[in-house]
């Protein structure tokens, strides 16, 4: 990532906060936890523990995507938490425009990615080494050249809607490191996190928070 970083100065919009877990609006642009070098030091967590000094990182958001992330605020939750992500038993719902009007109301991407090392942090389909990835998509509404999709990761591997999109032909609009010629033309990533569930950390009560997409 090179020195042209300049994130938002927007606000960080919480969501919901209690004695043990804190869900915030990632803004677009903004890293999760800080890069190397002092021009990167600006990210989410740095301002999150601003306001709140306890705050502890569970999972990551690609700069470029806004949306739901939960911070724990004790290390019991923080363990609960993280064993709940390694597992695969929280449920994030992502929304995304993509190039293309995608013909099919529904599928699934089941593709293995293993990181493209002489081009990182890109990633790419790997049949014999990726390890595997799997999303299921369904299409919101199709016109003008593009498809808005719900995307329902099943794996959490970096890059992976992104890469998936792409492989079954439909890059996600504004995709600095996947999208092409017309597909670029998009004043973001158009890629939210807008739905997160998972368990309280006290009493694994099944919780359900939202962030409103913003395109």
């Amino acid at each position: 990532m090179s020195s042209d970083y300049n994130p938002p100065q927007t606000p960080v919009t919480v969501i919901h906060a209690d004695h043990e877990v804190l869900l915030v609006d990632k803004p677009a642009g903004l890293l999760s936890v800080p890069g190397k070098g002092e021009h990167l030091a600006d990210c989410l967590i740095a301002r999150v523990q601003e306001a709140y000094p306890e705050a502890l990182l569970v999972h990551r958001l690609d700069r470029d995507t806004s949306g739901v992330m939960v911070f724990a605020l004790t290390p019991h939750a923080q363990r609960h938490l993280g064993l709940q992500f390694e597992k695969r038993q929280t449920k994030k719902t992502y929304v995304a425009r993509v190039y293309g009007e995608i013909a099919e109301k529904t599928g699934t991407v089941d593709l293995p990615l293993i990181v493209d090392w002489p081009n990182r942090p890109r990633q790419m389909v790997d049949h014999d080494n990726g390890k595997q990835a799997v999303t299921d998509w369904r299409v919101v509404r199709r016109g003008d050249g593009e498809t808005r999709v719900r995307l329902c990761p099943k794996t959490g591997r970096s890059h992976q809607l992104r890469v998936h999109m792409l492989a079954i032909g439909h890059p996600i609009l504004g995709d600095p490191f996947y999208a092409t010629g017309e597909a670029l033309n998009a004043p973001r990533l158009m890629l939210h996190a807008e739905n997160l569930r998972f368990r309280h950390p006290d009493g694994g009560k099944g919780m359900s928070f939202t962030a409103r997409c913003p395109f």
